[in-house]
């Protein structure tokens, strides 16, 4: 869980790469039920490990590897002058396992071809011999994103089964994985991994690029599918099957992983630091199957903080990146006001289970400490497939926004007494910008392990929106069991509603003190 931020950040440096002459067209074209198929078969045979690199490798930092870059003149398609290009990267530091590449061009798989001329070391003093037979840590995507004419990288395949994307004139910032597996248990997370990629070779005027992945780890198999549209918003068609070597305690679908160290909802800064906010999400957003919308201010919690939302076929889920404003971040370098949302739209069919949050402590930026995914309620069984679908929309908030009022901040505040606490909730959008400010709104507030002792309701003028301020009294006793380690987090719901009008999505919020 503590995989380091840099794990796929500096990725601008990287861009026809040679490929083996097929010796003869396949009889039918190669589609994703091949892959299908190899995952089955890899699945009845025992795991094996990967091969390590070589020590040399092994022993880079990050600023070593991150000097190695793919050379932009050989990028696969560049001189086809076709609208996507793919950059390979060198393996070492944290990427520490080879990755098998093909293409799939006219129906027939050609495996692409490594090379160490592939690459420019920069400062890296190494034995050109000992780069022979190596191969490449993964993949990323260039289209023309931005601009009509330069072709900029808006999604990378690398390391364990992670990727991400950017939509128009955003930078990296969430992960997505292939699968989660047995995630926040004391009997540790396995991280399965892409082992084989097949690229399909676009078309002259292709908007869409396609690819496929072999999933592999101890416990199961699987086949991944994958159809890439860039733009404003990038959009993912995902569609993966799984064939399980052994019961999971934990299976997580739709797996994504972000960073947050504070935000406005952080009354004391755990560093001393310039930025008034540091964080690539600040909030878990749900859509149910009954189509109620949940907004899930994150914190960093003192200690691992496990919540779930229990549900049927649930709408829509995702870590957001609401706070897009460049003052509350002041960061000229990170810009995490350009950090794009990840949506997960599901499939037809995925049935009972729970969105999973896992908030891990950290004490550093550079550590990814939020994930949140989906459970199914009744776990996939060996020897029985297990296949899914769904949608992965990178963009802005706005990718799926609520129809009502939305929570624009969260705020807290101690008070004299210290059993009680205050909480400030702002509210923008839909009809609430309509409503005079005299309008008499009405909060529907709900507290575990607490009551509410006092609330109030105003106009907020610099929003176009209103504010919920109110109190919360915790329950006798709870100051004696934090300090004992032992209190259970206060869980809090609140919406504002005009008589029998929902005006806002439903604000639920842990403080775990």
């Amino acid at each position: 869980m503590g995989k380091s931020r840099r794990l796929l950040v500096s990725l601008w440096f990287f861009s026809l790469v040679l490929i083996v002459p097929a010796a003869a067209h396949s009889k039918r074209a190669f589609q994703y039920e091949d892959v299908v198929r190899k995952a089955e078969a890899l699945a009845k045979k025992p795991f094996q490990q990967p091969s390590k690199l070589p020590g040399f490798l092994m022993k880079m930092d990050y600023d070593q590897w991150k000097d190695i870059r793919f050379k932009p003149k050989d990028a696969l398609w560049l001189k086809n002058r076709l609208p996507f290009h793919v950059q390979f990267f060198f393996p070492g530091w944290v990427f520490n396992h080879l990755v098998k590449i093909n293409v799939v061009r006219y129906g027939a798989v050609v495996p692409v071809k490594y090379s160490p001329d592939l690459f420019d070391y920069g400062m890296n003093k190494f034995n050109y011999n000992e780069l022979k037979g190596l191969g490449f840590a993964g993949f990323r995507l260039h289209y023309r994103i931005n601009t009509p004419h330069y072709y900029s990288e808006f999604a990378v395949f690398l390391g364990a089964s992670y990727f991400r994307a950017v939509g128009k004139d955003e930078v990296y910032g969430l992960s997505a994985r292939g699968l989660a597996i047995d995630t926040a248990l004391p009997s540790g997370e396995e991280f399965p991994y892409f082992k084989e990629y097949w690229l399909v070779r676009p078309g002259p005027r292709a908007t869409t690029i396609t690819l496929y992945a072999l999933l592999d780890s101890q416990s199961l198999t699987g086949a991944y599918k994958f159809v890439i549209r860039p733009g404003k918003a990038t959009v993912m068609h995902v569609a993966a099957t799984l064939f399980l070597r052994k019961q999971v305690q934990k299976l997580g679908m739709a797996p994504l992983t972000g960073m947050f160290f504070y935000g406005e909802n952080t009354n004391i800064r755990p560093v001393d630091n310039f930025q008034p906010q540091v964080h690539d999400c600040d909030g878990l957003q749900i859509v149910t199957g009954t189509g109620e919308w949940i907004w899930r201010p994150l914190i960093n919690p003192k200690r691992l903080l496990v919540t779930s939302f229990a549900m049927t076929n649930p709408k829509g889920f995702g870590l957001f990146q609401r706070d897009t404003n460049f003052n509350d971040y002041q960061d000229l370098h990170h810009n995490y006001q350009k950090r794009p949302s990840t949506w997960v739209i599901p499939g037809k069919g995925w049935g009972t289970g729970r969105v999973e949050l896992v908030e891990i402590p950290t004490s550093s930026p550079n550590n990814d400490n939020i994930v949140s995914y989906w459970v199914p309620s009744v776990e996939p069984k060996p020897g029985k497939p297990f296949s899914f679908s769904y949608e992965l929309k990178w963009g802005p908030p706005d990718i799926a926004a609520p129809p009502g009022g939305r929570v624009v901040a969260t705020w807290t505040s101690p008070t004299k007494n210290p059993e009680v606490k205050l909480y400030l909730i702002d509210f923008a959008g839909g009809e609430l910008r309509r409503l005079p400010a005299d309008a008499k709104l009405q909060a529907d507030i709900s507290v575990s392990g607490g009551e509410v002792i006092e609330h109030k309701i105003e106009r907020n003028p610099y929003i176009d929106g209103w504010r919920l301020a109110f109190k919360v009294r915790r329950e006798q006793g709870s100051l004696e069991k934090v300090k004992a380690g032992a209190a259970k987090p206060l869980e809090m719901r609140a919406f504002l509603r005009q008589k029998n009008s929902v005006l806002t999505e439903t604000w639920s919020y842990v403080d775990p003190f």
